[in-house]
């Protein structure tokens, strides 16, 4: 956390600056940005999980960063599997705010399979149609982190 924090406060304090000159009229510094007036922090995807590698019956905390536009990010992996499901892939959704800013805790099940997993995340923007209740979804960008679960041992919790 405090990598992305700091990342963001650079770039944060960094993008002002670039813009703005003494010589320069306001005409000309608003030409200087991009399509956008945000900064580009705000257009980042990232994601981190902590513990990095957990036994199985641990639980993650996973904090992510989307782009601004999106409301909800879905984090999928064969590690989230539950008990008696039959289904190796599980997503488990996040709700953003409006900073794009999420946070969760997943559970590795004590019957997830340990060795090499992969986490993907993808940052959506979720439109309801209120007269009909269509939903539509849209990905607004991806990111994926390698996982390494390891074997549940009774030790781990003395």
């Amino acid at each position: 956390m405090r990598s992305i924090t700091r990342a963001t406060a650079a770039l944060a304090l960094a993008a002002p600056l670039a813009v703005v000159s003494l010589t320069a009229s306001p005409a000309a510094a608003a030409s200087d940005d991009s399509d956008d007036d945000q900064p580009k922090w705000r257009k980042l995807t990232s994601f981190r999980i902590s513990p990095e590698a957990p036994h199985q019956n641990d639980v993650l905390r996973v904090l992510l960063h989307c782009p601004a536009e999106a409301n909800h990010a879905i984090l999928g992996s064969t590690a989230f599997m539950l008990k008696g499901s039959w289904r190796r892939y599980r997503e488990v959704g996040v709700g953003l705010t409006s900073r794009g800013f999420g946070r969760r805790a997943v559970i590795i099940s004590r019957y997830a399979p340990p060795g090499d997993h992969e986490v993907r995340m993808k940052c959506v923007k979720v439109s309801i149609h209120k007269p009909s209740g269509l939903r539509k979804v849209k990905v607004l960008s991806r990111a994926a982190l390698p996982l390494v679960v390891r074997e549940f041992h009774i030790g781990q919790y003395f």
